[in-house]
């Protein structure tokens, strides 16, 4: 080419969670039955969206105006409710003017970076959600920022480590906050929150919250969402419907902006992402004209709680098959649908393996597999040709641990226990496997 076409940034793009798809597809097409712990996705995993949710979905489709443009920055009634749930918090008020729309949290996140300059960094929380990590190394095209996750403590953050880490580093701009945490499944505790807000406070930072997962809490947690803290801070939430009605197909999320009025250079901010969702006239209208309608019934607290509570049982049951199992640092959920498994220091080495009867299997993990291979990523390959279970390693979410992210959706409780149980069985005997003569 006369030119170089690529963005050297755009190497930083990686998402495991997608990838290991394809590997999947290898193995089934060997005869192996999948059992899919890959991705976030209740539809994939037995979910059934209720009758009257679909019925509201169907009289909107019988209306012409549904497959139309909507405005720019969403459809004025979907912005309109967003904001007043917001001020229900009794935190910082927005207006409808204070809401974006986008064509799911993967638009928002890619946007939210693009517009930051290349030297203004947001540091996150390690491990973290790769499309957080990978699209903000991809924008300053280098390694991502992270704070540590501490799994001996809950997996809670490291608010020394992330203090230094912001106090000797000029360029970081923002705090990255997931919460509930993907892929740990943890609750930032209020006290914890607070912490990171008097830091923001202390550098000037931008604050940013994924709360994609902010209905999804169990089995007690608390916590409070960015409106409730972030004070006269400049500061964006980013939401959703995909996991909690649950409709990921719909693609549909939005930003919150805090306190745009306050911080001029915020506010330009702010404006630059409206003008390039204008570039691209508007989001999908469909789902925006049915979120308030479905968020908005009487019917839809009684369902997240019971989904809730449906959650955090299968939390339970996942933990009492893996809390005992010696090679791993097992720490239960409270929010999301997420478990990260951490494996114990030297429970993993380089010449372990399971065993398969299959050549064509055996084929493949020869060619997926080399000195090179991390040794999560190795166990997960393992895992996948073997038993059919699909997992993420933790290695693809920024983290110098080692270990694999499963979910907490399998509403079959039978298909549930023989998942968790083969992942059982399948890390005993990968750990011992180096141990025993062949």
């Amino acid at each position: 080419m006369r030119k170089k076409l690529l963005y050297e940034g755009a190497r930083k793009l990686e998402y495991e969670i997608r990838h290991i798809v394809k590997k999947a597809e290898l193995v089934e097409n060997c005869g192996q039955p999948i059992y899919w712990e890959n991705i976030g996705d209740p539809i994939q995993k037995h979910a059934k969206v209720p009758g009257w949710i679909k019925e509201i979905i169907g009289n909107l489709v019988k209306e012409d105006g549904t497959y139309g443009y909507c405005h720019s920055q969403g459809d004025p009634e979907a912005r309109a409710f967003v904001a007043g749930q917001n001020n229900l918090l009794k935190g910082v008020r927005v207006s409808a003017n204070d809401i974006l729309f986008f064509n799911g949290l993967g638009d928002a996140i890619s946007k939210l970076y693009r517009y930051l300059p290349p030297t203004s960094r947001v540091i996150g929380p390690s491990p973290t959600y790769s499309t957080h990590s990978s699209t903000e190394a991809a924008h300053a095209n280098s390694d991502p920022l992270t704070y540590n996750l501490d799994p001996d403590n809950y997996w809670y953050p490291d608010l020394d480590d992330l203090y230094n880490k912001v106090k000797y580093n000029p360029n970081i701009a923002g705090i990255l906050i997931i919460n509930p945490d993907n892929p740990t499944g943890m609750v930032y505790p209020p006290e914890y929150l607070e912490k990171i807000v008097a830091i923001a406070r202390e550098f000037d930072l931008l604050l940013i919250s994924d709360e994609i997962y902010t209905n999804i809490i169990y089995n007690g947690a608390k916590t409070l969402r960015l409106a409730e803290i972030v004070g006269d801070l400049p500061g964006i939430a980013l939401k959703g419907i995909s996991k909690e009605l649950p409709w990921p197909g719909a693609r549909c999320g939005w930003m919150e902006f805090y306190n745009r009025n306050l911080h001029p250079e915020f506010s330009d901010f702010c404006t630059a992402l409206e003008d390039a969702k204008m570039v691209e006239v508007c989001s999908t209208t469909l789902p925006q004209k049915a979120l308030p309608l479905i968020l908005g019934d009487p019917r839809y607290r009684e369902y997240v709680a019971v989904k809730n509570q449906a959650i955090g049982e299968r939390s339970k049951v996942i933990s009492g098959i893996l809390s005992d199992v010696a090679p791993i640092r097992f720490v239960a959920t409270q929010g999301a649908f997420y478990n990260t498994m951490v494996f114990k220091e030297g429970a993993l080495r380089p010449g372990q393996f399971l065993k398969t009867d299959n050549p064509e299997i055996q084929a493949l993990l020869d060619d997926w597999i080399d000195d090179q291979t991390p040794l999560d990523k190795r166990f997960v390959y393992y895992l996948l040709a073997t038993t059919g279970v699909c997992v993420v390693p933790l290695s693809s979410f920024h983290s110098g641990l080692q270990g694999f992210r499963v979910t907490l959706l399998e509403e079959n409780p039978e298909l549930l226990r023989l998942t968790f149980n083969k992942i059982k069985g399948a890390i005993k005997e990968y750990c011992q496997s180096d141990m025993i003569k062949v």
